[in-house]
């Protein structure tokens, strides 16, 4: 009866969505390729590639996700030779995200639509031996069937926003079940593992494991971007002050333009840098520069010929994917988007790897505990408002002191928070040497 009710809810939910989801998937471009994996339909090419194999399926939702998996996939693949990984995600951010940070054996393909034919026909041609999801991805139809099937399913990375918490133990009667069915969890802290337990999860098989965001800020890799270089040509020394705006949201664009117009008069050498969330955005976020009469130039004009004269713009803005974690080394003061208009906030580990002071508003809902220890740890400060905001922003570029001071303490939260790799693949490797004996593992 409750999966009766599930799937006649979410079939009509579906098809009354669907019109907005396929607009904005078309918004965001390269829609096209791997559509029909979305209702688990799969190319030759890619099935050949798993004929035969051990599949470990790992699901990563978008951009932030899949640079978790990236980590998880680099401790995993040497224990385990002879299986086949297979990351699936949902947005295609993520699926660029994909392509860009992992090798040509990794699978790549999208997650399939919770409805029950999708989910059966995607499960069927895979057959993983086990299911890692990256944070709280949970899908009914998607359980269901891999509990049918006896296939592991483990939650990795694990954190209850208040909201999906509340959302989680009202409709127990539903969730319940699908939370006792996970063979593994990796919780981010005791709170969440509380959490967790209340929600069904059985306590033998969660583990506080710290959070994968302080490794995955730690990733090492060669950038094909450039960023003295690409500012040089927009007539940004090295003598410059940069203010950088990282995953901001509607109205945060405008608030950090009128800010930065008033510290300029502090500040003569600062220059914006400003990278939406959503690079889509670009077009709407330049409107409201122009309207205030910011100069500026969109990353994606700027090629090899362009060079423009000190002071002939103002600002950046970034309106192109998977760049913004290139600029943090480079700047000045980060402010963390989604925290000051907006609710939830976005991960303010990356800035502070690269040792540089961070400011976030007062939503850092989907980062709590992050937030928590880089503002105990010295290496980040928090504000309530736009006036709170300009303030600190102030007092950081007149302070070159107070910014290396804050700069090195968001180093060391980060450093000492390292190693939930770890600790995520050893949990998931016990259980597939108990579930999954076939599945050969190499241990150090």
């Amino acid at each position: 009866m409750v999966r009766t009710l599930y799937n006649v809810l979410f079939t009509v939910g579906f098809w009354v969505a669907a019109p907005y989801y396929f607009w904005r998937m078309r918004r965001r471009g390269n829609w096209r390729a791997g559509f029909r994996q979305r209702f688990g339909r799969y190319d030759t090419k890619f099935k050949q590639s798993i004929t035969n194999r051990h599949v470990l399926w790992i699901h990563a939702v978008s951009v932030g996700e899949v640079n978790l998996a990236t980590q998880l996939i680099r401790v995993l693949e040497p224990r385990l030779p002879n299986v086949k990984i297979v990351v699936s995600t949902t947005t295609t951010t993520g699926m660029g995200e994909l392509q860009r940070k992992t090798p040509s054996h990794i699978g790549k393909i999208y997650y399939p639509i919770d409805r029950k034919r999708y989910v059966a026909r995607a499960l069927g041609s895979i057959k993983p031996v086990a299911i890692l999801l990256m944070e709280a991805e949970v899908w009914p139809n998607f359980l269901w069937r891999a509990r049918n099937l006896d296939i592991p399913v483990f939650l990795i990375n694990a954190r209850l926003s208040d909201r999906s918490y509340r959302w989680y133990r009202r409709l127990g009667w539903f969730f319940r079940p699908l939370f006792e069915s996970f063979a593994g969890v990796g919780a981010q802290n005791e709170a969440d593992a509380a959490r967790l337990r209340e929600l069904g999860c059985r306590p033998e098989v969660i583990r506080v494991v710290g959070s994968l965001k302080f490794d995955a800020a730690q990733l090492e890799e060669r950038s094909a971007l450039d960023v003295p270089a690409l500012l040089r040509q927009v007539g940004v020394g090295p003598d410059r002050r940069i203010l950088l705006g990282g995953s901001t949201h509607p109205g945060e664009e405008t608030a950090l333009a009128e800010i930065y117009r008033r510290l300029r008069e502090r500040h003569r050498d600062l220059f914006l840098v400003l990278v939406p969330r959503h690079f889509e955005r670009g077009r709407e976020v330049g409107e409201a520069l122009a309207r205030l009469g910011i100069r500026f130039v969109y990353r994606s004009e700027i090629t090899s010929r362009t060079q423009l004269a000190p002071g002939e713009v103002e600002c950046l803005l970034v309106n192109t994917t998977g760049e913004l974690r290139h600029f943090y080394p480079h700047a000045t003061v980060v402010f963390v988007g989604k925290s000051l208009l907006a609710e939830g906030g976005q991960n303010p580990l990356e800035p502070a790897a690269a040792g540089r002071p961070v400011v976030f508003g007062p939503h850092m809902e989907n980062f709590s505990e992050i937030a928590r220890k880089l503002v105990d740890g010295g290496g980040a400060v928090r504000v309530a408002d736009v006036e709170g905001l300009e303030r600190a922003l102030d007092r950081l570029l007149g302070d070159g002191e107070l910014r290396e001071q804050m700069g090195r303490r968001a180093v060391e939260v980060v450093r000492e928070n390292l190693g939930a790799v770890e600790r995520t693949a050893e949990m998931v490797l016990e259980v597939l040497e108990r579930r999954r004996p076939e599945v050969l593992i190499v241990r150090n």
